[in-house]
């Protein structure tokens, strides 16, 4: 699917990676932002707005130094552009 397709995707709920991607394991997620009154809001710190965040917590790789983190994530031109986005499990 094309980058469009990706996002609406990810607006319904679904996990996206490029099937391009060097890495394996890897996905991006969108997280909704919380209302400022939610139960969840720790020391005022939830984020109100949606955000899209890259999750490499299942990268499988022979690098043992690798990062595996969830961190925001923004596409490239080379992602806006590919057509080999997919849904992943």
């Amino acid at each position: 699917m094309d980058f469009g397709e990706a996002l609406e995707a990810l607006k319904n709920d679904n996990c996206i990676a490029r099937k391009g991607w060097n890495g394996k394991g890897i996905f991006i997620a969108l997280k909704k932002g919380e209302r400022l009154d939610t139960p969840n809001n720790r020391f005022d710190k939830v984020m109100t707005h949606d955000f899209i965040y890259i999750d490499t917590t299942g990268l499988k790789t022979d690098n043992p130094d690798a990062p595996k983190d969830r961190v925001p994530w923004l596409a490239s031109q080379t992602d806006m552009l590919a057509n080999d986005w997919e849904i992943v499990k």
